[in-house]
């Protein structure tokens, strides 16, 4: 996996949805990769979680992240709401 760089709007995304730096490198590395609008590429992997998030128990959560290729790294745009 190239270098990968994460834009400060999705560092803020990250936190609020409840996901992790690690784990959106993991989802990189090891998840799903597909197709995303204007040019983009997604990323796609299912953690295992068994824990409240928000007041609701989850026993797993999906990690999207959002990317475009630059040069010779990502740049993470955006990571949109955790799903279960």
């Amino acid at each position: 996996m190239d270098e990968i760089e994460i834009h400060h709007h999705a560092l803020q995304r990250i936190e609020e949805r409840g996901a992790s730096i690690e784990e959106i490198k993991e989802t990189m590395s090891g998840g799903e990769e597909f197709p995303a609008k204007y040019e983009r590429t997604g990323f796609r992997k299912n953690f295992s979680f068994d824990n409240l998030w928000n007041g609701k128990h989850y026993a797993n959560k999906q990690i999207e992240c959002y990317c475009v290729k630059e040069n010779n790294h990502w740049l993470v745009i955006t990571v949109p709401h955790v799903r279960d």
